[in-house]
């Protein structure tokens, strides 16, 4: 590593898929930046929540404390989701900053349960000095899909009758929803 400002090293070094590991075991300085861009098949996805379809732009700050790493950071990149409402596929924009502590792993001494804290929520371990810059990334695209991914947010859907695409056309289906468990009283008043 060496820094164009003291006290602030760069970490360099071949774009491979290596390059996806951060061995904070040669980080001699308190604070290091890192700018990396990864091909959107470096990190593994699952196309059944997303899929990554653009190269990966990962920017980092990492600030040493002994045996400590908090990772402050921008990840951006293009998601291919699928609408919830037409079940066809999507592209959004992910433009991710994130900010986590990574702590040496240690084996489970048998602490009892204990509460979830949200410190707890942005704090990750590493082990034999190795970091895994993927995982990390991978999470902040699963945090950015929202819960019901929409191509759009006026979509209208498909026709639960017909099938169509309401966004490209209209059907002549009546959208008429009737509670399948007030039939019974429906049958009732028609015999009267």
């Amino acid at each position: 590593m060496a820094g164009p400002n003291p006290g602030r090293a760069t970490f360099t070094g071949p774009q491979d898929m290596s390059d996806l590991l951060l061995d904070v075991s040669q980080m001699r300085e308190a604070r290091a930046r890192m700018d990396r861009t990864y091909a959107a098949s470096a990190v593994v996805s699952d196309d059944e929540v997303c899929r990554v379809v653009a190269p990966i732009t990962l920017g980092l700050d990492v600030h040493r404390d002994r045996d400590h790493f908090r990772l402050i950071g921008r990840v951006t990149t293009t998601l291919e989701l699928t609408c919830c409402r037409r079940l066809e596929s999507f592209q959004m924009p992910a433009d991710e900053p994130f900010e986590v502590l990574c702590l040496p792993h240690r084996e489970d001494a048998g602490e009892a349960d204990r509460k979830i804290e949200d410190d707890d929520l942005t704090t990750t371990f590493y082990r034999d000095h190795v970091i895994d810059l993927g995982q990390i990334m991978q999470e902040q695209f699963y945090l950015a899909v929202p819960m019901k991914p929409l191509c759009r947010e006026n979509c209208r859907g498909l026709c639960a009758n017909c099938g169509t695409n309401l966004n490209s056309g209209s059907c002549g289906c009546a959208n008429i929803w009737r509670d399948p468990q007030l039939e019974v009283l429906r049958t009732l008043l028609k015999k009267d």
